[in-house]
């Protein structure tokens, strides 16, 4: 059992009684999909491999290494329950197995979901056995061929090609046990009202309670009260808000507020009492902060706010899309700080809860982008928009998530321009995803062809700085661009679309691939051949984008060497390709566009260090 945060695999809702179940499985591939018929959820006798969980079987980490096509996977395994877990409900978590899962325990069906990047969970409390020993089974049911299923990078031909990586099959995320008591709090969405200086809670349980209850509300930040409230609760769902005591007026409101520079967090701890008596009690946290876009800026807590940002697979070479460990989450949110970014764009990838936590901890930006699939039909949108609205659902508290991306480069509405239901879809993507979320901006297609957003994120693989000066430089070679350049062939705007009020965000440029002594690498969208020249196109590069007077941030691509794509930043391994001190000095230089963001942030770095010394 554990309780750290930071390990916890659902950070912003803990418990101190859970047990990971991480580790080896017994493991059967069933390319004849035979085993429903056959029942092998009853028997053990066709799980004649061993995987190593929560790693797919196409990665080196499971241990199997099975990188062809395989659309059905099945896992199995024991574990013992005691008095404890008996006494009340035992939950069990899957963090994401994809595509469609299928759960039982000791032969009898527990839960089924399909989505290969969300959470969902399995009550077993009427499943269990009087003996000790438990008898889990998964089903794992992912098409590689499948293009009408969300995949994000995941390709669909037999090996790797172009931007497309091996795939990830069945458990990828933290499997995990949990024991709640009969009536417990079951979900918790934070959203901050920064004109008031309030902190709203909507709570949901599992159940109506049989007869009222509480439900205590404390807050705290760094160890100091903020704010206790009690609530009474008669059904399911229960909301409060809480008035946070500062001042609106510095220096109260600074040390309050969440930001990069200043990632303040407030711990929550709630507790559901019935008659004094105490049913459940978990561990929260949330962030005071505010993001919108306004005059064609991107405001955080209602100031003008440069986005610097790096593309991230967030893909492992051992390991694929599961991390290699937790600590691995934290390393890769450590060094896009050190590189000077202040924000991620995780790129087409739901990623693990832990991974925000940390962006959330030490302060860093993430645009939220779903996993595309790759035709349009009428099954793809009612997988896609049933995982986006779970995506949202699980990270809508999450402080350091400040836009949402449903759908990128027109992948899966391929005729955007022709397609009136394709458009139709893509714009109903947008102001569904504001219905569930009218606090953070969004993009309904990143890159081009702009269908609807409060932001419009220009992708351009430009190789020379002039390019993008001749593109990007000023208020009228924007207009000019939007209306007449196609950077990748495809209009930046669709047909009757024009540049309102939103935001202007190169949200992928560069690409540069580092091959010394090669004339021609695999994947970049430009070849250098020594880390000198590597280096100086970097700069020239970053420099036309900060001259810009129109940008409001970047995206340069990408973290991280990727499979085929060499045009990371860092190699696979997360070694550096150049200086980190050298490469964070360009990216915190200066924007045209928004010059007194430097002076806020040595502002925010003099505050930091008066505080330490106060330390």
């Amino acid at each position: 059992m554990k309780h750290l945060r930071d390990h916890h695999p659902r950070p912003q809702l803990t418990r101190e009684q859970w047990q990971d179940l991480s580790g080896p499985w017994a493991f059967a591939f069933d390319d004849q999909n035979v085993g429903l018929r056959q029942r092998w959820f009853e028997s053990p006798q066709h799980f004649d491999r061993q995987i190593l969980v929560p790693f797919p079987p196409e990665s080196h980490a499971s241990g199997l290494r099975e990188t062809g096509f395989h659309p059905v996977v099945w896992y199995r395994r024991t574990f013992q329950v005691g008095p404890a877990e008996r006494s009340g409900r035992l939950l069990l978590h899957f963090g994401a197995v994809d595509y469609r899962a299928r759960v039982w325990l000791n032969g009898r069906l527990v839960a089924e979901h399909e989505g290969g990047h969300t959470p969902f969970t399995a009550d077993l409390s009427d499943a269990l056995t009087d003996d000790g020993e438990q008898v889990l089974v998964v089903r794992a049911e992912d098409d590689p061929r499948d293009l009408a299923q969300p995949r994000g990078k995941q390709d669909w031909l037999l090996e790797p090609h172009a931007i497309w990586y091996h795939r990830t099959t069945g458990i990828w995320q933290t499997v995990w046990l949990e024991c709640v008591p009969w009536t417990y709090l079951q979900h918790l969405r934070w959203t901050p009202n920064l004109n008031r200086m309030e902190l709203h809670l909507q709570a949901q349980l599992n159940d109506a309670p049989a007869e009222p209850c509480d439900l205590r509300v404390r807050l705290t930040l760094r160890g100091q009260f903020l704010a206790e409230q009690v609530v009474r609760v008669i059904g399911r769902q229960v909301a409060c808000t809480l008035s946070l005591q500062h001042l609106p007026v510095n220096p109260e409101r600074d040390d309050l507020l969440w930001s990069p520079r200043r990632p303040n967090l407030i711990d929550a701890e709630l507790s559901l009492l019935q008659n004094g008596s105490l049913l459940d009690q978990v561990a929260s946290y949330a962030g005071m902060r505010s993001v919108a876009v306004k005059g064609g800026r991107f405001l955080l807590n209602g100031l003008s706010y440069y986005q610097r940002l790096v593309l991230a697979q967030n893909y492992w070479p051992q390991s694929h899309l599961a991390a290699p460990d937790p600590q691995a989450l934290e390393r890769e949110v450590r060094l896009v700080k050190d590189l000077g970014f202040n924000g991620v764009r995780i790129h087409q990838k739901i990623e693990d809860p832990r991974f925000l936590y940390w962006c959330d901890t030490l302060g860093l930006l993430v645009w939220g982008e779903m996993p595309s699939a790759y035709v349009f039909t009428e099954q793809m949108c009612e997988r896609l928009t049933r995982e986006w609205l779970e995506f949202i659902r699980r990270d809508y508290s999450h402080p350091c998530v400040v836009a949402w991306v449903p759908l990128n480069e027109s992948w899966g509405v391929p005729d955007l321009e022709g397609d009136s239901a394709q458009r139709a879809f893509a714009r109903g993507l947008y102001q569904l995803t504001k219905a569930f979320d009218p606090t953070r901006p969004v993009i309904a297609n990143d890159g081009w062809q702009f269908v609807g957003g409060e932001m419009i994120g220009v992708h351009d693989y430009a190789t020379q700085g002039a390019t993008l000066r001749e593109r990007y430089g000023t208020h009228e070679a924007m207009e000019r661009t939007l209306q007449y350049v196609q950077p990748y062939f495809r209009n930046l705007l669709t047909h009757g679309e024009a540049r309102a009020d939103e935001a202007m965000i190169l949200s992928e440029f560069g690409g540069l691939s580092f091959a010394p002594g090669a004339d021609q690498a695999w994947f970049g969208y430009g070849t250098v051949t020594s880390s000198e020249g590597l280096l100086e196109r970097y700069r020239e590069l970053v420099t036309a984008v900060l001259h810009s007077e129109v940008l409001m941030g970047f995206c340069y691509t990408q973290l991280t060497d990727t499979e085929q794509e060499t045009n990371g930043l860092l190699t696979a391994e997360r070694q550096p390709k150049l200086d980190i001190d050298v490469l964070r000095a360009i990216n915190t230089r200066s924007s045209q566009s928004m010059p007194g963001d430097v002076l806020k942030d040595i502002h925010h770095d003099a505050q930091a260090r008066h505080d330490s010394r106060l330390k």
